[in-house]
């Protein structure tokens, strides 16, 4: 008895839940090229290796770490993945970066505040700057809390990198410990995410809080804001890595896109299990 190719069964699937057309899923059924299977794949341009089999061994492709690369390496390659991907995420992009990019590409949404761009090659400008959606079916939900209106680079950051992975984002900014009924209030609808991405900086206290109410993992991202001992977001981080909630883990100062992803990853997973459970 011969047995089905995973590869076809996630096509399929795909298929199924409206993430790819049935075009698309012909074109990714096909033998990958000479030298290597699709995780394999890269390209090399000038100053840069692309991993193009990011998606397909990951889930998600490569995103672009944006500061201190120039317009010009940033373009070519997003071009490179955009041949692998309907949408690419560059952080840490600077404006006037962002600026001489969008010529070049259909779709542009840049986030001034998270300082994030996303690109695709089959959006007009226009709509896309306007609304910045990703053009893909939400998997699952994940709410993003900062403690201030100071943590706000570092949770659209978190909720950019959410977006671009296709996960609904609930946003709750400027709920810190200093006045709780906030966070009270917020409670029931965090209870319907997936995960949470709790932005904090001084003491970082919000994650542990947070954490005592819910039944879901919280991705605690310390920032670098506060005064003098706050240690340019160490004194967070380590109250983070002390917390008594055991449903809290703790990314890098500063770290929105990685707080993001993790989260993203978690709901995506949880996302996909319940559609399998559906399908059988």
């Amino acid at each position: 008895m011969t047995l089905p190719d995973p590869h076809l069964i996630a096509l399929f699937q795909s298929v199924a839940r409206g993430e790819l057309t049935v075009q698309q899923a012909a074109e990714r059924s096909q033998p990958a090229p000479a030298g290597g299977s699709d995780g394999d794949q890269f390209a090399e341009i000038d100053g840069a290796t692309v991993d193009l089999g990011r998606k397909a061994r990951c889930g998600f492709g490569e995103v672009i770490y944006g500061e201190g690369k120039p317009a010009k390496m940033i373009g070519a390659i997003a071009a490179k993945l955009l041949e692998q991907q309907e949408e690419v995420l560059v952080t840490r992009c600077d404006p006037a970066v962002a600026s001489e990019l969008r010529p070049h590409f259909v779709g542009c949404f840049y986030q001034s505040v998270a300082r994030t761009l996303r690109l695709r090659r089959d959006l007009p400008t226009a709509e896309y700057c306007q609304s910045g959606i990703t053009g893909q079916p939400t998997k699952g939900s994940v709410a993003v809390l900062c403690a201030g209106s100071t943590d706000l680079p570092v949770a659209r950051e978190a909720a950019e990198t959410l977006a671009w992975m296709g996960v609904e984002v609930q946003r709750y900014d400027d709920i810190g410990v200093a006045g709780p009924q906030r966070l009270q209030a917020a409670v029931p609808y965090l209870k319907t995410a997936q995960a949470v991405v709790v932005v904090a900086g001084l003491e970082g206290a919000l994650p542990s809080v947070v954490g005592g109410h819910l039944a879901v993992p919280i991705v605690a991202v310390p920032t670098s804001v506060g005064y003098g001992a706050s240690l340019g977001g160490w004194a967070a981080l380590l109250g983070m890595l002390n917390s008594c909630a055991s449903n809290v883990t703790v990314v890098n100062i500063d770290a929105g896109f990685k707080g993001g992803y993790v989260a993203g990853l978690i709901a995506a997973n949880h996302w996909a299990g319940s559609q399998s459970a559906d399908t059988y």
